[in-house]
């Protein structure tokens, strides 16, 4: 029993990581140069959060939750971001692969931000179910994606969070929710504030 439970952890792992594409297929000239974004550009964004977070290398206040227990919070004074930010890059939908697979909806808000909502068409086997991203005139206000993973053995939902002032990341959150057959189901969550 203890090997097939090592054997579906490890499978999960490698699913999630062949999930995100490579980063050498994410990263080559051709990729960058003749094909124009067919929707929002979050491996970008994300590279771009990074550098800066990195260069100015801003503490962290992070409340985790786990299995319903007390919430722990802590203050992290420096963060690898390119690490920190890892689990936002499964969110990516922009890959060549992936055009058409998702029906873009863009709304006018009253405050004058625009929301764009990709949703995953029927007929499509990728993860990311939702994504919708809102920004005004000075950048990303916010970025959600709705992730699931549902096979026989596994089940896997995670909500993402990212939020922005002034076109600078400034909040995060991960939500999950993860069952294995014959196990418990496992609930968690991270709540992070960027403290300036």
């Amino acid at each position: 029993m203890r090997n097939i439970f090592i054997f579906l952890i490890g499978a999960g792992l490698w699913a999630g990581a062949t999930g995100c594409g490579s980063s050498a297929e994410a990263d080559s000239p051709a990729s960058a140069t003749t094909v124009r974004p067919a929707y929002f550009p979050l491996k970008e964004y994300l590279d771009a959060q990074a550098t800066r977070l990195n260069q100015q290398q801003p503490p962290v206040e992070k409340r985790v939750t786990l299995r319903g227990s007390a919430p722990e919070t802590t203050r992290v004074p420096k963060i690898e971001w390119d690490k920190e930010l890892q689990v936002f890059y499964q969110a990516d939908i922009n890959k060549p692969a992936l055009r058409g697979a998702y029906a873009v909806d863009s709304t006018t808000l009253p405050n004058g931000t625009r929301q764009i909502l990709y949703t995953r068409k029927p007929g499509f086997d990728n993860a990311v179910v939702r994504l919708t991203v809102v920004r005004d005139a000075s950048g990303v206000r916010s970025v959600d994606a709705t992730l699931q993973k549902n096979n026989p053995l596994f089940y896997s939902e995670k909500k993402l969070q990212l939020r922005g002032q002034a076109g600078t990341l400034d909040a995060y959150q991960v939500q999950g929710v993860q069952k294995l057959v014959l196990f418990d189901t496992l609930r968690y969550a991270t709540n992070a504030r960027v403290v300036r």
